[in-house]
């Protein structure tokens, strides 16, 4: 194949994913198989090769990622049941002595959707954001638009978050490194974007918050008064237990990856990093630690889980095994299965095009010409992002894509990830689910989102993309 016809193929496939997507409505799973059939196909495979392909890296990559994905939805029940999203909560608001309040709510999400898949994290803090918004008199649109940022950015660029911990794994970059430099971007991104844009959304039109939230909530008229401010809530884990679960597998993963720089291979201290810094034994650590706070707090773990009426029932009389390891585990299921599938199918599209002997053509017309190859995996990002509508899909499509560009370019895995992951903030809008769950939930119509939320995402992941660049350009990564 030529690369015109490649060029032509992919358009194709990105129409035919666009269409599927946006016209059928049919589920990201069976566009990306019938995409991921149309591209075999077009590359010269036969049907019997093309579906054998499509298993194959289906299967790979499910193996690859599929437990840390359903370990982390077990971390995310466990976070809604014990209160530890509120305790954290409370903590910002403390640390900043109610103080830009907005903070409270988007650092939490930023913390909690690291580990914690973004749709999750995004229904835990909405009635918390719109509580704070009605307490200190505040719009919706001077906290939600950067609870989403705060949620996009680790989303996107921090590993074990299913979509980059695909792409990494795919591209063969180091997990921990990843998660090291992608927090930083993500914390200087955060930082030069609310700061630009605070001011700003203080004096645009005001979005209340939704009533079923605050229906018995009342302004704080003190607004000094910390304590008035604090999310009430019985029997929550200190701030330390709650950020543990989140916080001690990025920890263990940096740890071990950065400690084998410093080992020779083979030797008894590489061996030990080298299980520290495990992905499944760093998650497997925060469910144990996320366990850990049902003691002391059972009748209210018990209480909520039962609420939330999508696992086992339970008991006063259940133990820890069957609240943790059943009931989380079972409700955990039901909320990866999608993640799961659509990850894995990704994957395999992904594993399509990097077959096709076209890429590498267009590799070294690339690196013949003056155009950046920095530049490549982040507008290849964008662009998927803009017209498919999936961080995710946007993702493993690109990666799939850089798979044979990366060496031909000189680019690190690293650098390549995390240029995808920054692409894939732009062109957040009405074609994600996203987008609709965070403006329904959040109280904004089509175009208060499209001003609010596409704007600043976007944003976000230039300003990342930039600080990227610098890093690299310094010899950090």
């Amino acid at each position: 194949m030529t690369p015109l016809q490649f060029v032509i193929m992919l358009v194709i496939a990105i129409v035919i994913l666009t269409i599927l997507t946006l016209k059928f409505k049919m589920h990201p799973v069976m566009v990306l198989f019938l995409t991921a059939t149309f591209c075999g196909l077009a590359s010269g495979k036969g049907i019997v090769d093309t579906f054998s392909s499509i298993t194959e890296y289906f299967g790979s990559t499910l193996g690859s990622i599929g437990v840390m994905i359903i370990f982390g939805a077990v971390i995310a029940s466990g976070i809604n049941d014990t209160g530890a999203a509120t305790s954290m909560v409370n903590y910002f608001i403390r640390l900043f002595k109610g103080k830009c309040l907005e903070l409270a709510p988007s650092l939490t999400g930023f913390i909690m959707s690291i580990p914690v898949f973004g749709d999750i994290a995004i229904i835990l803090n909405a009635p918390i954001s719109a509580i704070l918004a009605k307490r200190k008199k505040m719009g919706m649109q001077q906290v939600a638009p950067f609870v989403n940022l705060g949620l996009t950015l680790t989303h996107g660029l921090v590993p074990p978050t299913p979509g980059i911990l695909a792409v990494s794994v795919l591209l063969g970059a180091d997990v921990g490194t990843v998660i090291i430099v992608g927090l930083i971007c993500s914390i200087i991104s955060f930082a030069v974007v609310y700061l630009g844009l605070r001011p700003v959304y203080a004096k645009c039109e005001y979005i209340p918050p939704l009533p079923q939230y605050t229906e018995n909530v009342e302004a704080v008229e003190d607004s000094d008064n910390v304590d008035a401010l604090l999310i009430k809530e019985d029997n929550v884990p200190n701030a330390l237990a709650a950020f543990t679960p989140l916080l001690l597998p990025a920890v263990m993963i940096a740890i071990g990856s950065i400690g084998k720089l410093f080992c020779e291979e083979g030797t008894m201290m590489y061996s030990f990093f080298d299980i520290i810094g495990n992905t499944v034994l760093a998650l497997f650590a925060g469910i144990v630690a996320v366990g850990l706070m049902v003691f002391g707090r059972k009748k209210k773990v018990v209480d909520k889980a039962n609420k939330d009426g999508n696992g086992c029932e339970l008991t006063d009389k259940s133990g820890w095994s069957e609240i943790v390891l059943n009931n989380w585990v079972e409700r955990a299921l039901k909320i990866a299965i999608g993640a799961l599938l659509i990850t894995a199918m990704g994957g395999a599209m992904g594993g399509i095009l990097r077959e096709n002997e076209a890429i590498q053509t267009i590799g070294e017309m690339i690196a013949g010409s003056s155009f950046p190859a920095l530049l490549v995996p982040f507008i290849m990002g964008a662009i998927l992002m803009t017209v498919c509508g999936s961080m995710t899909t946007a993702a493993m499509t690109a990666a799939g894509l850089m798979g044979g560009l990366m060496s031909v370019l000189g680019l690190d895995p690293v650098v390549t990830s995390l240029a995808i992951g920054c692409g894939s903030m732009v062109g957040w809008h009405v074609n994600n689910s996203g987008f609709w769950i965070f403006s329904s939930l959040y109280g904004f119509d089509a175009k208060q989102g499209l001003k609010f939320f596409t704007t600043t995402n976007a944003l976000g992941g230039i300003v990342a993309f930039i600080v990227l660049v610098i890093l690299t350009m310094i010899g950090i990564v």
